[in-house]
């Protein structure tokens, strides 16, 4: 493993952890965001982080370009409850994995991750709808339940229109969708 990607990868993980944390703060979800990301730090998903560390977007695209699916990925939605990936189940009468509706504390510390994700890797070149414009590009593909993927959007679009002070204040407020 070469260390100076170890730590540039530790620097950007930690990075983003700390802005998801001010972020949940500001959402009303504080001890989410302590407990937010914690699995990057673990052998199975560290070490592959570092390995396939560029800076500029996430390892797991790396790992997905020498793998065909990123190893830490796996590892990382499946211990994530913020990760709409993470609520799949099978619908028992279709019998097809179907997206299940996320619990609203988890879909506000998605905003949360969305938004310092954004902030980290697009840096100077960030915006208050760099978040809404990634979200977007993939919205044809993305197997999200309805009611969540619509709740991510309004809170999206909120924070493009009206910036974050009014975007936390609402999502403070916000007790049910």
């Amino acid at each position: 493993m070469n260390t100076t990607n170890a730590a540039a990868h530790f620097w950007t993980i930690t990075k983003h952890r700390h802005a998801v944390v001010v972020n949940c703060f500001r959402a009303g979800i504080p001890v989410q965001g302590l407990l937010h990301d914690l699995s990057k730090y673990l052998p199975e998903e560290f070490l592959k982080g570092a390995r396939y560390y560029q800076g500029n977007r996430s390892p797991n695209e790396g790992e997905r370009e020498a793998y065909g699916f990123s190893y830490a990925w796996m590892h990382h939605k499946g211990r994530n409850k913020h990760h709409f990936e993470y609520w799949t189940d099978y619908d028992p009468v279709t019998r097809k994995m179907s997206p299940v509706k996320m619990p609203l504390k988890y879909v506000k510390e998605m905003f949360c991750d969305r938004v310092a994700a954004s902030k980290i890797y697009m840096k100077d070149k960030y915006n208050d709808g760099s978040a809404l414009e990634y979200f977007l590009k993939a919205k044809k593909t993305r197997v999200i339940h309805p009611e969540t993927s619509a709740l991510l959007e309004k809170l999206l679009v909120m924070l493009k229109n009206k910036g974050e002070a009014r975007t936390f204040a609402y999502i403070r407020r916000l007790k049910k969708y």
